[in-house]
């Protein structure tokens, strides 16, 4: 498919109620590069393979959640498009100034009516992957600290209105509905999965009753082995593991979900399929999201702490 409009997800601002502990887990555990510290006290991190200067940044806070989730278009003729046929919509715009975030251009941030503030911008420091660009190495020294996903891959955010929420990704900003989970009733979408490429989801939501929730950031890794490396890891970090190593039947994804110092879930995940916008959407009941295996495939059951755990 052609890469226009809205390209990837690009970076998340998370809360932290510790930074250096939090830098410690991401930087040395989980494998991020820290590429930045600015005036506010914030930390920026990348995962290795990708390009950006940031794709996560940390702030410490009294409360553990997610601040924003941005994502790169195409350019800047894009961006102002983009905030214009939202404007239209009825949304609210910010422009954020270009260097507020370090190494970001110029921000369009509006809110939700899941109560998340999403982000969207064109130009961020290319700072490369640690490879040259003429006949590269497959990886560099970079890829063997930690855990080491390749990128940043995507969100899980619980909050209410979900309907309205898919109608703004898919109608202004371009996104298709990938998966879903029905309510009870059948009657509507308890969960959504949306993508703005050809990767099973960028973004997800959940209908919760409490705005503005964070479920899990998800990284890439590239391998079964490495989803179980990761578990290992986990393990001699002491690292509070949630579910996993596991397979979803949901994106038919391979994770382990787990939790960050502060209390925030992250996910290393590999595998799901290539969907295009043209494809059927799947469907689950909501008692195939537990007996079904959509949740846990090997185990067929629904976990407590991953419906009822967020921050």
């Amino acid at each position: 498919m052609a890469l226009t409009g809205v390209l990837r997800p690009g970076h998340a601002q998370l809360r932290v109620l510790n930074l250096e502990e939090g830098v410690h887990h991401y930087r040395d555990v989980l494998g991020m590069v820290e590429t930045g510290r600015d005036e506010q006290g914030r930390v920026y991190l990348k995962c290795w393979d990708e390009r950006d200067h940031n794709s996560l940044v940390l702030r410490e806070a009294d409360r553990a959640g997610i601040d924003f989730v941005g994502f790169k278009v195409l350019d800047k003729a894009t961006l102002d498009k983009l905030e214009g046929d939202l404007r239209a919509y009825g949304l609210a715009t910010e422009r954020i100034p270009a260097g507020e975030l370090l190494a970001t251009g110029e921000r369009v941030r509006f809110r939700l009516p899941s109560g998340h503030d999403i982000e969207l911008y064109a130009e961020k420091q290319a700072v490369g992957n640690g490879l040259q660009v003429l006949n590269p190495a497959p990886w560099t020294k970079a890829s063997e600290n930690g855990i080491a996903p390749v990128r940043l891959d995507h969100c899980l955010l619980y909050g209410p209105n979900i309907a309205e929420v898919q109608k703004i990704f898919c109608d202004v900003l371009g996104f298709y509905l990938v998966e879903r989970v029905l309510t009870p009733d059948g009657a509507g979408n308890v969960a959504i999965w949306l993508s703005c490429s050809h990767k099973v989801h960028d973004i997800a939501f959940v209908e919760h009753p409490e705005p503005g929730k964070l479920h899990h950031l998800s990284f890439l890794l590239e391998s079964w082995e490495e989803v179980l490396r990761a578990a290992d890891i986990m393990a001699m970090n002491n690292v509070q593991v949630d579910i996993g190593p596991t397979r979803h039947g949901v994106t038919r994804g391979c994770t382990i979900y787990a939790w960050d110092p502060s209390g925030n879930r992250f996910e290393t995940f590999m595998g799901g399929y290539q969907p295009y916008p043209d494809y059927e959407p799947t469907t689950w009941t909501f008692d195939g999201l537990g007996a079904g295996g959509g949740l846990d495939y090997p185990q067929r059951k629904l976990h407590e702490s991953f419906l009822s755990v967020v921050t």
